[in-house]
């Protein structure tokens, strides 16, 4: 192995090391003429461009049978048309909602959009941990959540949800518990309901109160520390606005 050392090619590894500080410079450039935008909010459009940028600078820093020139320039053509871009979005609306992306709303006073999850590639599991980590842990409180042209799901709660109501007026309010999943696409969750301690048989009964003998119009239930059961039906024929931009 320390013979192996002895025989590697210096002048190889020093034109690696070239590359590899030219690439950097050339990305910290392209990056900083591009702006705070393509680090903070990522479209689709910037995701593309930043993967395709960061491959040309792998493939400039490690192919040392490629001259210099060629991966500098393919990086900087990448910057310089996704700069021309983010000036054109900014003049065109339309160009924007191309490039950019529209939001879309997940949740409609307080009902689930089953059909624009499915056009976002959302499924329920992915809606509740995005609500979780916004700090809702119970769908019942939010009147309408959107996801963003760059992912990110915004959420507007409902008035009486609103977290500095009761400090602001000085009202004792009791600590709020865990909400359970205990349907979710029209399939009972079975460890979720014992930890809950209900049984199957305990939550047929109160679905049959509710109106539901089977749970195949059941997109979501979850059942609070009180007892109490939200159900969120499946809704693949509701219309959805627009949501403002």
């Amino acid at each position: 192995m320390l013979a192996d050392l002895f025989e590697t090619n210096w002048i190889e590894v020093l034109d690696v090391v070239i590359r590899s500080l030219l690439s950097l410079i050339t990305l910290f450039l392209v990056t900083k003429m591009l702006g705070k935008k393509q680090v903070s909010q990522l479209s689709l459009f910037d995701y593309v461009i930043g993967i395709s940028i960061g491959n040309f600078a792998a493939e400039m820093t490690i192919n040392t049978d490629s001259q210099y020139l060629n991966g500098i320039v393919s990086v900087v053509i990448f910057g310089l048309v996704a700069y021309i871009v983010s000036i054109v979005t900014m003049k065109s609306i339309y160009l924007r909602r191309y490039f950019m992306g529209t939001p879309t709303l997940l949740i409609q006073n307080g009902k689930i959009l089953e059909k624009n999850m499915r056009k976002v590639k959302f499924d329920v599991n992915d809606l509740l941990e995005e609500c979780r980590s916004n700090g809702y842990f119970d769908l019942n409180e939010i009147e309408h959540a959107i996801m963003e042209a760059n992912g990110k799901l915004s959420i507007l709660p409902k008035s009486d949800s609103k977290p500095v109501t009761a400090k602001d007026m000085g009202i004792k309010v009791a600590q709020a518990g865990l909400v359970g999943n205990v349907i979710i696409d029209g399939k009972v969750m079975k460890n979720n309901l014992k930890n809950l301690g209900k049984t199957e048989e305990w939550l047929q009964k109160e679905m049959k109160q509710k109106g539901y003998p089977t749970y195949e119009k059941v997109l979501l239930a979850t059942l609070d520390k009180n007892e109490k059961i939200t159900i969120y039906e499946r809704n693949l024929d509701l219309k959805a606005r627009d949501v403002m931009e």
